[in-house]
């Protein structure tokens, strides 16, 4: 997820300073993901420049509100239509299905580290859907825990490409 899409998209609610973005922004996501404030305003900054917002007067606080320009409207619309595409690897399945496969890593340690991490998730309606992606997270490490660790060495038949060996002079 961008955060470029994000605070245009909380912006085509209602005109909003950067403070007040990153508390709707961490509101609306159950705070999952931690937003740095002059990340906000460094996105915003950027998209002032591209014309997908606009500053407006300062608040009766002089807290500088921006407002959402008709060209973001059409952009936050384009990105809700068009589907995320998921070209990045799992990392974490990866370094999982690797740690269960390669003697001599403690898979088990590799598996508690990441459920020690999992982000607790502030309840209300946005953090019940949150905390079901991270219990289908936990099922899924529970799986991956109980079943047996297939330790694996290299192929018996190495790939016949590769880099060529170096000659000496």
């Amino acid at each position: 997820m961008t955060v470029r899409h994000s605070l245009l998209a909380i912006l085509s609610v209602g005109d909003a300073y950067g403070y007040q973005l990153r508390q709707e922004f961490n509101r609306r996501t159950g705070s999952v993901w931690p937003l740095n404030v002059g990340q906000v305003y460094t996105t915003l900054d950027r998209l002032e420049r591209d014309g997908l917002v606009s500053q407006q007067e300062a608040d009766s606080e002089g807290h500088v509100r921006y407002a959402i320009t008709p060209a973001g409207r059409a952009e936050v619309e384009e990105w809700f239509a068009t589907p995320v595409q998921r070209t990045e690897r799992d990392e974490l399945a990866i370094k999982v299905t690797l740690a269960r496969s390669l003697p001599g890593v403690d898979a088990a340690a590799v598996i508690a580290a990441q459920r020690a991490q999992q982000p607790s998730i502030e309840p209300g309606p946005i953090g019940v859907w949150l905390a079901a992606v991270a219990e289908a997270e936990r099922r899924w490490l529970d799986v991956v825990a109980a079943s047996a660790a297939h330790p694996v060495g290299l192929a018996d038949e190495a790939p016949r490409r590769g880099r060529p060996a170096r000659t000496q002079p």
